[in-house]
C-alpha cells in the first residue's frame, strides 16, 4: 500500500555534508501523521529549497533540465514514490505518464523529490508502508 507524503521540511547545514528533508503523511488526524526523514545531498538540498522558496535561476539547472527533457518527450510526470530499503539506503521512482502507459524511472529519492518539487502544485510523494514503518519503528 502506498502512503501519500507532503515535504514538510528542509534541513540544511553548510557544517555536514548530509541534508535532511522530512516527509509527512497527509489525510490522517494530526496527531496521527508519521515523519520520515531522508538524508540527502546539499545539491538536491538547495535544488528543493529553492523551488519551495520560490527563486528562480537564469537557465535551466539538472532537474529542471530533467522535467523539461521529460515534457519535450511527451511525457508527464504522474508523483513520485519511495519504493524500497535496502541496506540502509533508499530506492525511488519518477513515474511517468507516455502513450497510455505509466513508466516508471529508477531514481534516489531526493532527485525524486527535488523533481516533485519543481511542479507546481508539487507532484505527489507516495512512501510504500512498509518502507514508512521501517524507518518509523525503534531499532
Amino acid at each position: 500500500m502506498l502512503v501519500q507524503m507532503e515535504l514538510a521540511r528542509i534541513i540544511i547545514s553548510e557544517m555536514i555534508n548530509e541534508q535532511v528533508v522530512c516527509l509527512r503523511e497527509v489525510d490522517v488526524d494530526e496527531e496521527d501523521k508519521r515523519d520520515f526523514p531522508i538524508m540527502i545531498g546539499i545539491f538536491e538540498a538547495t535544488s528543493i529549497d529553492r523551488r519551495v522558496q520560490g527563486h528562480s535561476v537564469p537557465r535551466p539547472l539538472t532537474h529542471d533540465l530533467l522535467k523539461n527533457v521529460i515534457e519535450e518527450m511527451g511525457g508527464e510526470v504522474q508523483d513520485i514514490v519511495i519504493t524500497n530499503l535496502v541496506e540502509h539506503t533508499y530506492y525511488a521512482v519518477i513515474r511517468i505518464k507516455h502513450d497510455g502507459e505509466i513508466i516508471e524511472v529508477d531514481s534516489r529519492p531526493s532527485d525524486a523529490i527535488a523533481i516533485a518539487a519543481h511542479y507546481d502544485p508539487p507532484l505527489p510523494i507516495f512512501v510504500d508502508e512498509d518502507v514508512l514503518l521501517a524507518a518509523t519503528q525503534p531499532d
